[in-house]
């Protein structure tokens, strides 16, 4: 199939963090590579391109690893642990996961840790979340009128997707050097916003030579040489994985929960009701690099007024019963308090995005600096 005509290919191949998922792209097309090793053909920016658009993938396998050094506080770690969601934790520390890619209806996804392993396998309309330490697994069948995606995404291209599919003047894109890449030559995309408000400097996409496939993606924050999200194979194949890769087989003793429409996902073993009346207003505010989102979410963000309180939101406590979700709870109410002619509220801000989170319940995020949430909160 097409990677570039098919969004699944692209999404399921390259994660991303929270912040990129809001990248405006752009359109200033740079010159030929510069030499360097290894010594590839050049390509300008436009031919590689189309390099992308017009490449097909059947297969993949191989193994990923993932680096965040966001300069944020431990909270999406505590979030996934506090919902028993290992895969929440991604946007921090150093992981590795490895990766099947058989179709758009066949993936499969395996977190490994010292703890144990988390995986998630689609096979056709059977979507299956497994937590090897807890010995648990959901089970759901997609409905048959669902939209063509990946269910599972895991690796090098949703965050280039997402970079890419948005280009316009707001970017300019050119041609790094070459590199090798898990054993493989790469030519390197680098898109650099042309707003200098934002917290990115630039986003590099390192193409496979032959197959034109994200082998790596690394986001730069401004100010920084080193990479603050860094997503690259270690080891890749590109023939396509046995049909017994994508069919889960419950171990021994596995307890097994059934999903039903009315759910949705969640971790292994615990279910989600879908409440329509729970779902935010949301909006943006700006355009390209410097895009910021606004979610209305009802009662206070920060749980409660500017003074602290229950950081978890409103009424609600946290199980005594579970110290990770108290945790949690503790770090959000420890976040900065700011107030200005905005309102007043707290702030979470790292190397790349920043968070507002207002007291009278809006969320307002983006790559951009505190002052520009500010700016965006007025109004």
């Amino acid at each position: 199939m097409s990677v570039m005509k098919n969004r699944a290919v692209l999404r399921w191949l390259v994660p991303v963090t929270a912040g990129v998922a809001v990248i405006g792209g752009g359109a200033a097309v740079g010159t030929f590579a510069a030499g360097a090793d290894p010594a590839l053909p050049p390509r300008s920016a436009a031919q590689l391109l189309e390099d992308l658009r017009t490449s097909r993938l059947d297969g993949l396998s191989g193994t990923v690893v993932q680096r965040a050094d966001l300069g944020l506080p431990p909270i999406a770690a505590l979030a996934g642990r506090a919902t028993g969601n290992d895969l929440a934790g991604l946007v921090s520390g150093t992981h590795t996961l490895r990766v099947w890619y058989g179709g758009e209806d066949r993936q499969r996804l395996a977190l490994v840790d010292t703890l144990g392993e988390q995986d998630i396998l689609r096979n056709g309309r059977d979507v299956w979340t497994w937590n090897s330490r807890e010995n648990t697994a959901t089970h759901r069948v997609l409905p048959a009128d669902a939209p063509e995606r990946a269910t599972v995404p895991a690796t090098p291209a949703d965050a280039a997707d997402r970079a890419l599919e948005a280009i316009d003047p707001t970017t300019a894109v050119t041609v790094g050097r070459t590199a090798t890449v898990a054993g493989r030559d790469v030519y390197e995309l680098v898109l650099t916003p042309r707003d200098k408000a934002s917290l990115v400097h630039q986003v590099r996409i390192a193409l496979d030579a032959k197959e034109h496939v994200p082998l790596r993606l690394q986001v730069l924050a401004d100010g920084q040489d080193e990479p603050a999200f860094q997503v690259a194979f270690t080891q890749v194949d590109f023939r396509t994985p046995e049909a017994d890769q994508f069919r889960f087989n419950p171990p021994p003793g596995v307890k097994v929960t059934e999903a039903t429409e009315d759910e949705r996902p969640g971790p292994a073993g615990k279910k989600l009701d879908r409440k329509d009346g729970e779902r935010p207003d949301v909006r943006t505010v700006g355009t390209g690099w410097t895009t910021v989102v606004v979610a209305e979410i009802g009662d206070a963000a920060t749980g409660g007024d500017a003074t602290g309180g229950d950081a978890t939101g409103g009424d609600a406590k946290p199980d005594a019963d579970a110290p990770d979700a108290q945790m949690l709870s503790q770090v959000l109410g420890d976040l900065p308090k700011v107030s200005g002619d905005w309102g007043s509220g707290r702030l979470l801000s790292g190397k790349l995005f920043s968070v507002l989170l207002t007291d009278d319940g809006r969320v307002i995020a983006g790559l951009v600096t505190p002052e520009r949430l500010y700016e965006a909160a007025k109004g």
